[in-house]
């Protein structure tokens, strides 16, 4: 039978898994709006196009990072956390660069960091600390 902690670590692990399944999501779409406004004749950049193919396939290998640590991974549980916290930083820090990519393009980035923000929050929270104690 599964204990209090257990069900906590187990909900907050599948909150995690759910919140990179949906930044996955929101950058395909990141890809998709960027295909639109090439196809539409309008000026999509060198940068653009390799963020907006790269970060789908960053959500993928994020994935299996988040599978691997609710198996009881501490390594990989340390990188989730240092990714949950990095790639917001890295991705929302350079397009605030002026010139580097247009506004909607910006806005668009920031809304696929917030489940990867909400991963942050989850891996320093009671639930998971007690899951990376016990897999140490």
């Amino acid at each position: 039978m599964e204990t209090s902690r257990e069900t906590d670590i187990r909900r907050a692990f599948d909150t995690a898994r759910k919140s990179i399944t949906a930044y996955g999501a929101l950058s395909v779409l990141g890809l998709l709006a960027v295909i639109a406004v090439a196809g539409s004749g309008h000026m999509v950049n060198g940068f653009m196009w390799v963020r907006a193919v790269l970060l789908p396939v960053v959500a993928l290998v994020v994935h299996r990072v988040v599978v691997s640590a609710s198996r009881g991974s501490r390594r990989a549980f340390e990188r989730l956390r240092g990714l949950a916290v990095v790639m917001p930083i890295a991705i929302i820090g350079v397009d605030v660069i002026p010139g580097v990519c247009p506004p909607w393009y910006a806005l668009m980035q920031v809304v696929c960091m917030v489940p990867v923000i909400r991963v942050a929050f989850l891996t320093r929270g009671a639930a998971l600390r007690a899951a990376c104690a016990k897999a140490g």
